[in-house]
């Protein structure tokens, strides 16, 4: 028999240490905990899909006698978020500048970065009700929120799109004696172009979304008239918004995917 020491058993692959087991029963106890503490019975549950369906019922067929009324309400949507993606898009170009830590100096791409992240921190609900208060009922709070929504989110993506182009463009356009602006216009944003078109479609899709819940707040659209509707207990009036809503999304969806796809 050799001397060769035997090898050790190996443990079984993905065999929970109990490590594992003790994280993963502290867990399941917590659940169980967190579900008493908020009264998420299942009889509770059984008894909602009961007067979920009646509520369902009640919303068909849907109403479009006062498509004039519906009509309004979308078309301020829809100007509501074209303003706002527009002003979001334009601010954020020079942000998203400002912001890329291989094109500007620490001490400005870093407040330019926490103002970004106070612009993303707060969901756009918030900020909704915030400029209603501060700027009244209507749509003038709704595009200021979708603006600053609009700035967290493409800024923050256009500056990490900077961050990963290829310098030796630039170098190349500076080597000439080239000023900033033309370094920018011939070196940086050529190589980021697309992809900051496509930022700008995806983010005015998400705006068309959003628009219906700072509608809901005050800040004007459809989501005021769907509101209204509710508290009027006209839940077949409700279903006709409801439908609008969906089809403008998806006819926004299917535009914004013919221009990608002629951009690819």
């Amino acid at each position: 028999m050799s001397d060769t020491a035997l090898p050790s058993p190996r443990r079984a692959p993905f065999a929970p240490d109990w490590t594992m087991r003790i994280l993963g029963a502290l867990l399941l106890a917590y659940l169980i905990y967190a579900s008493t503490q908020l009264d998420l019975g299942l009889g509770r549950f059984v008894t909602g899909l009961g007067e979920g369906g009646r509520f369902l019922a009640r919303m068909f067929p849907p109403n479009f006698e006062r498509w004039e009324l519906l009509l309004e309400g979308m078309v301020e949507s829809i100007q509501i978020v074209v303003l706002a993606t527009v002003c979001g898009i334009v601010l954020s170009l020079p942000l998203g500048l400002m912001a890329a830590r291989n094109l500007a100096p620490w001490w400005v791409s870093g407040p330019v970065r926490g103002f970004i992240a106070v612009c993303r921190s707060l969901h756009y609900v918030i900020v909704a009700i915030l400029f209603v208060k501060a700027l009244g009922f209507g749509a003038l709070a709704g595009v200021a929120a979708l603006t600053v929504a609009s700035i967290g989110f493409v800024s923050k993506l256009f500056a990490e799109a900077v961050e990963e182009i290829s310098m030796k463009q630039v170098e190349a356009v500076r080597s000439t004696g080239a000023s900033g602006m033309a370094v920018l216009l011939l070196g940086v944003l050529p190589q980021v172009a697309s992809r900051f078109v496509g930022f700008g479609l995806y983010q005015l899709d998400s705006n068309l979304r959003n628009s219906t819940l700072v509608g809901v707040v005050g800040a004007g659209g459809i989501g005021g008239t769907l509101f209204a509707a509710f508290k009027r207990f006209d839940y077949d009036f409700v279903s006709a918004i409801l439908i609008s809503i969906i089809a403008l999304i998806l006819l926004a969806e299917l535009v914004s995917g013919r221009i990608r796809a002629a951009m690819r």
